[in-house]
């Protein structure tokens, strides 16, 4: 499809409407963090529950990622994301009334799927309506949305819980979801398809997968960003309530302040990546050097145990920051045609990783005390597995990368 570059006021526009929709499914993804001591305490669950629970939605979002990459490429953000958006309704309301662990999780994973387009809906669009220079910012902005729902997960949540339970927290969300229906129906643009059948030869699904860049991204999105992300939207605060010993409010404390200090960074790294680039600064070379830190970050929670606290969880998400270069750097290896399969198919990496990563952490942390380790042990034991994981992800990366 061609580019049709909008006025920036129109931009802007649907910038924020898409942030909208964004933000609420940032906040669904997180919330587990905040309720798990209520949620474990209420459904008796163990660290292998929760992991499964708060990977339902990772489970639910990548099961729709390959079909969605053809729904947007053919229907557009518009149609895609205001009808999705209807199950991540059902979703909510499914989780408000839920009596049993398993009404939860499958509650959880309809959740996923109706918020599964809230990310790449906007970024195909991003693709067609934004100029080339403006992609990183507008993503990396998207990303910094994606902290504020975390944000708003954590502190102000655990101060709702004690006025209206968390059952009536998902309640206002759906309601919320609904607005944000009605504001996508009413201000995205309509997709055109007419060179629809003129693009349908331009690439397929199995061209995205044979890509060799694409390829050695694979490790680091289902590892490196998936367990990334399953760490900052769940295993932090299990940690800090757990291993370090903090009250359920203190958790929810550090959780707030662990997203506000990544709001302000997506911002200010939306600001100035297209300005580093520019200056020749390339995002492969930001990866490759910023990745180790974020390894040293992790080791140092890892050595610290007990005392490792949100300062220490702060750093280590910070440094992994230049992860979110992938993205961007996936979608601009392809053709226009390809936007929406090329996104879609990473950000199924990065979701799939994250429901191995969130359930696999506590299945090693439930099997570790098991094995008659202590409760800082076992999550130290569980932490180091993803760290060597990792690792084993960025040499391979660097391998096929060598000569970029």
């Amino acid at each position: 499809m061609e580019k049709n570059i909008l006025p920036i006021k129109k931009a802007v526009l649907i910038f924020f409407v898409f942030a909208c929709g964004y933000f609420i499914s940032a906040l669904l993804r997180a919330i587990t963090a905040t309720l798990s001591p209520l949620l474990t305490l209420e459904f008796n669950l163990t660290a292998g529950d929760l992991g499964l629970l708060a990977g339902g939605y990772f489970l639910g979002f990548a099961s729709m990622q390959i079909p969605l990459g053809y729904l947007l490429d053919r229907h557009g953000p518009k149609k895609v994301v205001s009808s999705f958006l209807l199950i991540a309704i059902i979703g909510t309301i499914a989780f408000a009334l839920a009596q049993s662990f398993s009404g939860l999780l499958i509650s959880r994973i309809l959740i996923g799927v109706g918020v599964s387009a809230c990310l790449m809906g906007p970024l195909t669009g991003y693709r067609i309506w934004f100029a080339d220079e403006y992609q990183q910012r507008a993503n990396a902005w998207m990303l910094m949305v994606l902290s504020m729902g975390f944000v708003f997960s954590t502190l102000p949540v655990q101060l709702l819980l004690p006025i209206i339970g968390w059952r009536w927290i998902f309640g206002l969300i759906a309601i919320l979801i609904f607005l944000i229906i009605i504001l996508t129906l009413l201000f995205i643009p309509a997709w055109k398809t007419e060179n629809n059948n003129q693009e349908k030869d331009a690439g397929s699904l199995s061209d995205i997968w044979k890509n060799k860049f694409f390829r050695s991204t694979i490790p680091l999105g289902l590892f490196n960003y998936g367990g990334m992300v399953a760490i900052q939207t769940l295993w932090a605060g299990p940690w800090m309530v757990r291993v370090t010993g903090y009250t359920p409010l203190e958790s929810a404390t550090g959780l707030f302040w662990i997203n506000t200090t990544m709001l302000i960074a997506f911002f200010i790294f939306g600001y100035i990546l297209p300005k580093i680039t520019k200056l020749g600064i390339e995002s492969m070379r930001l990866m490759k050097l910023g990745l180790p830190i974020s390894y040293l970050s992790l080791f140092v929670i890892i050595i610290l145990g007990e005392n490792a606290g949100a300062l220490h969880f702060t750093l280590y998400i910070l440094t992994s920051i230049v992860l979110t270069l992938t993205q961007p750097a996936v979608a601009l290896s392809f053709p226009t045609s390809l936007a929406g399969k090329s996104l879609t198919s990473f950000n199924l990496l990065i979701f799939v990783g994250t429901f191995i990563m969130q359930w696999g952490i506590g299945l090693i942390i439930d099997l570790s005390q098991f094995l008659g380790k202590g409760e800082i042990q076992s999550f130290q034991i569980s932490f180091s597995a993803y760290l060597l994981i990792c690792i084993f992800s960025y040499l391979y990366f660097l391998l096929n990368n060598r000569n970029e």
